[in-house]
Protein backbone atom coordinates (compact mmCIF):
# COMPACT_ATOMS: atom_id res chain seq x y z
CA UNK A 1 0.00 0.00 0.00
CA UNK A 2 2.95 2.28 0.39
CA UNK A 3 4.04 2.14 -2.88
CA UNK A 4 0.83 1.85 -4.53
CA UNK A 5 -0.14 4.42 -7.36
CA UNK A 6 -3.40 6.64 -7.14
CA UNK A 7 -4.78 4.56 -9.71
CA UNK A 8 -4.23 1.63 -8.03
CA UNK A 9 -5.50 2.73 -4.55
CA UNK A 10 -8.44 3.70 -6.32
CA UNK A 11 -9.05 -0.01 -7.76
CA UNK A 12 -7.85 -1.39 -4.25
CA UNK A 13 -11.10 0.76 -3.13
CA UNK A 14 -13.62 -0.39 -5.74
CA UNK A 15 -12.45 -4.47 -4.71
CA UNK A 16 -12.74 -3.63 -1.17
CA UNK A 17 -15.92 -1.90 -1.77
CA UNK A 18 -17.67 -5.33 -3.43
CA UNK A 19 -16.37 -7.43 -1.17
CA UNK A 20 -17.75 -5.71 1.72
CA UNK A 21 -21.19 -5.34 -0.51
CA UNK A 22 -20.53 -9.51 -1.09
CA UNK A 23 -19.92 -10.07 3.15
CA UNK A 24 -22.72 -7.57 3.98
CA UNK A 25 -25.14 -9.60 1.07
CA UNK A 26 -24.33 -12.68 2.90
CA UNK A 27 -25.02 -11.36 6.51
CA UNK A 28 -28.79 -10.01 5.40
CA UNK A 29 -29.21 -12.98 3.51
CA UNK A 30 -28.21 -15.03 6.71
CA UNK A 31 -30.99 -12.75 8.63
CA UNK A 32 -33.67 -13.67 6.88
CA UNK A 33 -34.14 -10.95 4.30
CA UNK A 34 -33.60 -10.55 0.29
CA UNK A 35 -30.13 -9.79 -0.32
CA UNK A 36 -30.58 -8.31 -3.76
CA UNK A 37 -33.41 -6.10 -2.90
CA UNK A 38 -30.98 -4.91 -0.18
CA UNK A 39 -28.22 -4.34 -2.05
CA UNK A 40 -30.72 -2.40 -5.14
CA UNK A 41 -32.24 -0.43 -2.68
CA UNK A 42 -29.03 0.64 -1.55
CA UNK A 43 -27.91 1.72 -4.92
CA UNK A 44 -31.08 2.91 -5.94
CA UNK A 45 -31.14 5.23 -2.46
CA UNK A 46 -28.14 6.64 -3.98
CA UNK A 47 -28.03 6.80 -7.44
CA UNK A 48 -31.23 5.69 -8.46
CA UNK A 49 -33.45 9.04 -9.18
CA UNK A 50 -32.85 12.41 -9.87
CA UNK A 51 -34.13 13.02 -6.06
CA UNK A 52 -32.17 10.51 -5.16
CA UNK A 53 -29.08 12.02 -6.80
CA UNK A 54 -29.65 15.32 -5.32
CA UNK A 55 -29.53 14.13 -2.12
CA UNK A 56 -26.74 12.16 -2.29
CA UNK A 57 -24.81 15.32 -3.60
CA UNK A 58 -26.62 17.24 -0.72
CA UNK A 59 -25.34 14.80 2.17
CA UNK A 60 -21.62 15.12 -0.06
CA UNK A 61 -21.37 18.69 -0.18
CA UNK A 62 -22.25 19.07 3.54
CA UNK A 63 -18.90 16.27 4.20
CA UNK A 64 -16.95 17.76 1.89
CA UNK A 65 -16.27 20.68 3.71
CA UNK A 66 -16.68 19.26 6.68
CA UNK A 67 -14.67 16.82 5.71
CA UNK A 68 -11.95 19.57 4.59
CA UNK A 69 -11.94 20.81 7.94
CA UNK A 70 -11.28 18.14 9.60
CA UNK A 71 -8.23 17.63 7.04
CA UNK A 72 -6.58 21.22 7.67
CA UNK A 73 -6.10 19.99 11.54
CA UNK A 74 -5.12 16.56 11.22
CA UNK A 75 -2.92 17.17 8.17
CA UNK A 76 -0.84 19.66 10.75
CA UNK A 77 -0.72 17.17 13.52
CA UNK A 78 -3.69 18.75 15.28
CA UNK A 79 -7.23 16.70 16.16
CA UNK A 80 -9.87 19.06 16.12
CA UNK A 81 -12.74 17.07 17.31
CA UNK A 82 -14.97 19.92 17.80
CA UNK A 83 -15.79 20.56 14.02
CA UNK A 84 -19.32 20.02 14.74
CA UNK A 85 -19.69 22.52 17.24
CA UNK A 86 -17.93 25.05 15.04
CA UNK A 87 -20.47 24.14 12.25
CA UNK A 88 -22.97 24.55 14.66
CA UNK A 89 -21.90 28.23 15.72
CA UNK A 90 -21.35 29.17 11.73
CA UNK A 91 -24.94 28.17 10.82
CA UNK A 92 -26.03 30.04 13.85
CA UNK A 93 -23.81 33.74 13.11
CA UNK A 94 -25.03 33.41 9.28
CA UNK A 95 -28.79 32.75 10.62
CA UNK A 96 -28.12 35.41 12.64
CA UNK A 97 -27.38 37.62 10.65
CA UNK A 98 -29.31 37.22 7.74
CA UNK A 99 -32.70 38.00 9.90
CA UNK A 100 -31.33 41.19 11.53
CA UNK A 101 -30.14 42.56 8.41
CA UNK A 102 -32.70 41.86 5.83
CA UNK A 103 -35.04 44.60 7.50
CA UNK A 104 -32.70 46.96 6.51
CA UNK A 105 -31.30 46.09 3.32
CA UNK A 106 -33.19 45.77 -0.12
CA UNK A 107 -35.07 42.84 -1.36
CA UNK A 108 -34.95 40.84 -4.32
CA UNK A 109 -32.13 39.12 -6.12
CA UNK A 110 -29.47 41.37 -4.98
CA UNK A 111 -30.37 41.93 -1.63
CA UNK A 112 -30.32 37.74 -1.17
CA UNK A 113 -26.84 37.87 -2.50
CA UNK A 114 -25.91 40.56 -0.44
CA UNK A 115 -27.59 38.70 2.78
CA UNK A 116 -26.04 35.46 1.53
CA UNK A 117 -22.41 36.86 1.15
CA UNK A 118 -22.40 38.28 4.80
CA UNK A 119 -24.01 35.59 6.80
CA UNK A 120 -21.30 33.46 4.80
CA UNK A 121 -18.70 35.58 6.34
CA UNK A 122 -20.32 35.90 9.60
CA UNK A 123 -20.27 32.12 9.76
CA UNK A 124 -16.41 31.71 8.65
CA UNK A 125 -14.93 34.31 10.92
CA UNK A 126 -18.09 32.72 14.07
CA UNK A 127 -16.50 29.25 13.16
CA UNK A 128 -12.43 30.46 13.09
CA UNK A 129 -13.14 32.37 16.82
CA UNK A 130 -14.86 29.48 17.81
CA UNK A 131 -11.97 26.76 17.09
CA UNK A 132 -9.37 29.52 17.79
CA UNK A 133 -10.39 29.00 21.47
CA UNK A 134 -8.97 25.05 21.85
CA UNK A 135 -6.00 26.23 19.65
CA UNK A 136 -5.66 29.08 22.28
CA UNK A 137 -6.25 26.56 24.77
CA UNK A 138 -3.70 23.90 23.59
CA UNK A 139 -0.53 26.21 22.63
CA UNK A 140 -0.49 28.20 25.82
CA UNK A 141 -2.03 26.09 28.42
CA UNK A 142 -1.11 22.66 27.25
CA UNK A 143 -4.64 21.87 27.51
CA UNK A 144 -5.54 18.26 25.14
CA UNK A 145 -7.36 19.54 22.09
CA UNK A 146 -9.26 16.12 21.77
CA UNK A 147 -10.79 16.49 25.00
CA UNK A 148 -11.54 20.76 25.38
CA UNK A 149 -13.04 20.66 21.12
CA UNK A 150 -15.32 17.53 22.14
CA UNK A 151 -16.34 19.59 25.10
CA UNK A 152 -17.38 22.61 22.76
CA UNK A 153 -19.35 20.85 20.53
CA UNK A 154 -22.05 20.09 23.60
CA UNK A 155 -21.31 24.03 24.68
CA UNK A 156 -21.71 25.04 21.04
CA UNK A 157 -25.38 23.07 20.54
CA UNK A 158 -26.22 24.38 24.50
CA UNK A 159 -25.77 27.83 23.88
CA UNK A 160 -27.34 27.84 20.32
CA UNK A 161 -30.33 26.69 21.68
CA UNK A 162 -31.29 28.32 24.56
CA UNK A 163 -30.16 31.37 22.28
CA UNK A 164 -32.94 30.14 19.84
CA UNK A 165 -35.19 29.17 22.30
CA UNK A 166 -35.37 32.58 24.35
CA UNK A 167 -34.85 35.38 21.76
CA UNK A 168 -35.52 34.24 18.57
CA UNK A 169 -38.34 32.03 18.34
CA UNK A 170 -41.73 33.65 17.01
CA UNK A 171 -44.21 33.65 19.51
CA UNK A 172 -46.57 30.86 19.19
CA UNK A 173 -44.29 28.27 18.23
CA UNK A 174 -43.75 25.20 20.48
CA UNK A 175 -40.42 23.98 18.81
CA UNK A 176 -37.22 26.27 19.37
CA UNK A 177 -36.97 27.62 15.67
CA UNK A 178 -36.13 31.32 14.21
CA UNK A 179 -38.29 32.70 11.61
CA UNK A 180 -37.54 31.63 8.30
CA UNK A 181 -35.38 33.23 6.02
CA UNK A 182 -36.81 36.17 3.38
CA UNK A 183 -37.90 34.29 0.27
CA UNK A 184 -35.25 35.60 -1.80
CA UNK A 185 -32.67 34.22 0.32
CA UNK A 186 -31.76 31.16 -1.55
CA UNK A 187 -29.76 29.02 -3.76
CA UNK A 188 -31.29 28.17 -7.08
CA UNK A 189 -32.16 24.58 -7.76
CA UNK A 190 -30.74 24.77 -11.42
CA UNK A 191 -29.94 21.30 -12.45
CA UNK A 192 -32.06 19.17 -10.05
CA UNK A 193 -34.54 21.20 -8.42
CA UNK A 194 -34.15 20.23 -5.37
CA UNK A 195 -35.23 22.93 -2.39
CA UNK A 196 -32.70 21.59 -0.36
CA UNK A 197 -29.73 20.87 -2.75
CA UNK A 198 -28.67 23.48 -5.24
CA UNK A 199 -25.16 22.79 -7.70
CA UNK A 200 -23.69 26.16 -6.50
CA UNK A 201 -23.73 24.90 -2.89
CA UNK A 202 -21.64 21.93 -4.18
CA UNK A 203 -19.34 24.10 -5.85
CA UNK A 204 -18.78 26.58 -2.95
CA UNK A 205 -17.88 22.74 -1.53
CA UNK A 206 -15.51 22.15 -4.30
CA UNK A 207 -13.99 25.14 -4.55
CA UNK A 208 -13.38 25.31 -0.61
CA UNK A 209 -10.94 21.77 -1.04
CA UNK A 210 -9.23 23.37 -4.17
CA UNK A 211 -8.51 26.24 -2.17
CA UNK A 212 -7.30 24.24 0.53
CA UNK A 213 -5.06 21.80 -0.87
CA UNK A 214 -3.25 24.53 -2.68
CA UNK A 215 -2.97 26.53 0.28
CA UNK A 216 -1.31 23.66 2.31
CA UNK A 217 0.66 22.59 -0.34
CA UNK A 218 1.72 25.36 -2.79
CA UNK A 219 2.13 28.28 0.11
CA UNK A 220 4.65 28.76 2.37
CA UNK A 221 2.67 29.49 5.27
CA UNK A 222 0.77 26.01 5.00
CA UNK A 223 3.73 24.28 4.34
CA UNK A 224 4.71 25.81 8.18
CA UNK A 225 1.09 24.73 9.06
CA UNK A 226 2.31 21.23 8.72
CA UNK A 227 5.75 21.10 9.48
CA UNK A 228 4.93 22.87 13.23
CA UNK A 229 2.50 19.75 13.47
CA UNK A 230 4.56 16.94 12.63
CA UNK A 231 8.36 18.43 12.78
CA UNK A 232 7.78 20.79 15.44
CA UNK A 233 12.03 21.27 16.49
CA UNK A 234 12.46 21.38 12.85
CA UNK A 235 10.01 23.91 12.62
CA UNK A 236 11.15 26.33 15.58
CA UNK A 237 15.21 25.87 14.17
CA UNK A 238 13.44 27.67 11.08
CA UNK A 239 12.34 30.49 12.86
CA UNK A 240 8.55 29.28 13.13
CA UNK A 241 6.31 30.12 16.23
CA UNK A 242 5.01 26.45 16.74
CA UNK A 243 1.99 27.95 19.37
CA UNK A 244 0.93 30.85 16.89
CA UNK A 245 0.81 28.25 14.32
CA UNK A 246 -1.70 25.42 16.58
CA UNK A 247 -3.67 28.87 16.80
CA UNK A 248 -3.88 29.34 13.01
CA UNK A 249 -4.32 25.71 12.09
CA UNK A 250 -7.36 25.55 14.58
CA UNK A 251 -8.73 28.77 13.01
CA UNK A 252 -8.44 27.80 9.56
CA UNK A 253 -10.28 24.22 10.56
CA UNK A 254 -12.99 26.39 12.21
CA UNK A 255 -13.50 28.56 9.23
CA UNK A 256 -13.73 25.96 6.69
CA UNK A 257 -16.39 24.25 9.16
CA UNK A 258 -17.83 27.70 9.99
CA UNK A 259 -18.41 27.43 5.80
CA UNK A 260 -20.26 24.27 6.20
CA UNK A 261 -22.63 25.85 8.55
CA UNK A 262 -23.37 28.95 6.55
CA UNK A 263 -24.25 26.44 3.40
CA UNK A 264 -26.47 24.29 5.95
CA UNK A 265 -28.65 27.26 7.32
CA UNK A 266 -29.13 28.43 3.71
CA UNK A 267 -29.06 25.59 1.51
CA UNK A 268 -31.00 22.78 3.38
CA UNK A 269 -32.87 24.65 6.06
CA UNK A 270 -33.99 28.04 5.09
CA UNK A 271 -34.21 29.10 8.85
CA UNK A 272 -32.01 27.59 12.42
CA UNK A 273 -33.51 25.66 14.66
CA UNK A 274 -32.33 22.82 17.70
CA UNK A 275 -28.82 21.58 16.81
CA UNK A 276 -29.26 18.37 19.04
CA UNK A 277 -31.53 17.76 15.98
CA UNK A 278 -28.95 17.92 13.43
CA UNK A 279 -26.75 15.99 11.23
CA UNK A 280 -23.43 14.71 12.68
CA UNK A 281 -21.40 16.27 9.33
CA UNK A 282 -18.59 16.78 11.97
CA UNK A 283 -18.67 13.54 13.42
CA UNK A 284 -19.04 11.56 9.96
CA UNK A 285 -15.87 14.17 8.49
CA UNK A 286 -13.61 12.57 11.15
CA UNK A 287 -14.16 9.04 8.67
CA UNK A 288 -14.35 10.95 5.83
CA UNK A 289 -10.77 12.84 5.86
CA UNK A 290 -9.36 9.20 7.48
CA UNK A 291 -10.47 7.86 4.64
CA UNK A 292 -8.84 10.55 2.33
CA UNK A 293 -5.69 9.83 4.06
CA UNK A 294 -6.10 13.98 5.09
CA UNK A 295 -5.55 15.17 1.60
CA UNK A 296 -8.30 18.33 1.09
CA UNK A 297 -9.07 16.77 -2.58
CA UNK A 298 -9.21 12.89 -1.75
CA UNK A 299 -11.70 14.38 0.36
CA UNK A 300 -14.11 15.20 -2.30
CA UNK A 301 -14.42 11.26 -3.45
CA UNK A 302 -14.16 9.77 0.02
CA UNK A 303 -17.46 12.50 0.77
CA UNK A 304 -19.36 11.06 -2.26
CA UNK A 305 -19.08 7.50 -1.16
CA UNK A 306 -20.14 8.43 2.50
CA UNK A 307 -22.93 10.86 1.43
CA UNK A 308 -24.15 7.90 -1.23
CA UNK A 309 -24.03 5.31 1.64
CA UNK A 310 -25.94 7.98 3.58
CA UNK A 311 -28.75 7.98 0.99
CA UNK A 312 -28.86 4.65 0.31
CA UNK A 313 -29.06 3.98 3.93
CA UNK A 314 -32.19 5.91 4.82
CA UNK A 315 -33.59 5.04 1.54
CA UNK A 316 -33.72 1.34 2.86
CA UNK A 317 -35.30 2.40 6.08
CA UNK A 318 -38.08 4.06 4.38
CA UNK A 319 -39.14 1.25 1.89
CA UNK A 320 -37.56 -1.86 3.25
CA UNK A 321 -39.05 -3.38 6.59
CA UNK A 322 -35.20 -4.05 7.62
CA UNK A 323 -33.94 -3.32 10.90
CA UNK A 324 -32.18 -0.06 11.23
CA UNK A 325 -28.86 -2.31 12.88
CA UNK A 326 -28.43 -4.06 10.46
CA UNK A 327 -28.24 -1.33 8.04
CA UNK A 328 -25.87 0.21 9.97
CA UNK A 329 -24.04 -2.83 10.15
CA UNK A 330 -23.50 -3.20 5.93
CA UNK A 331 -22.86 0.53 5.89
CA UNK A 332 -20.04 0.36 8.39
CA UNK A 333 -18.87 -2.71 6.89
CA UNK A 334 -18.57 -0.65 3.61
CA UNK A 335 -16.38 1.86 5.61
CA UNK A 336 -14.56 -0.70 7.38
CA UNK A 337 -13.51 -2.08 4.16
CA UNK A 338 -12.37 0.64 1.86
CA UNK A 339 -10.71 2.42 5.03
CA UNK A 340 -8.51 -0.29 6.06
CA UNK A 341 -6.31 -0.13 3.27
CA UNK A 342 -5.61 3.42 3.56
CA UNK A 343 -5.07 3.01 6.95
CA UNK A 344 -2.47 0.64 6.78
CA UNK A 345 -1.01 3.16 4.03
CA UNK A 346 -0.85 5.53 6.93
CA UNK A 347 0.44 3.26 9.93
CA UNK A 348 3.52 2.16 6.80
CA UNK A 349 4.28 5.34 6.35
CA UNK A 350 4.27 7.20 9.63
CA UNK A 351 6.37 4.03 10.53
CA UNK A 352 8.78 4.00 8.27
CA UNK A 353 7.61 0.38 6.88
CA UNK A 354 7.97 -0.83 3.16
CA UNK A 355 10.25 -1.91 0.87
CA UNK A 356 12.06 1.67 0.60
CA UNK A 357 11.88 2.50 3.93
CA UNK A 358 15.32 3.27 5.27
Amino acid sequence: MLEASVLERFAIAIASTLLALLIGSAIVTATGYDAVTFVSALVYGAVGSSSNVAFTLRQSTMLILTGVAVAVAFRAGVFNIGVQGQFVVGGFATAVTILFLAPVLPGGTVGGVVLMFLGTVAAIVGGGAYAALPGLMKAYADANEVITTIMLNFIASGVVYFLIDAYLSPEGTSAPNTESFPEYVNLPGIVFGSGSFSVIGLGVALLAAVAVFVFMNRTSFGYDLVTSGHQESAAAYSGVDADRMVVSTMTISGMVAGLAGAVFAIMILGYYSDPNTFPTFGFDAIAVSLLAANNPLAVVPAALLFGGLDAGGQYIGFTLNVPSELVDGVVGLIVLFVAAPELFRMSAKRLGLGGDAE
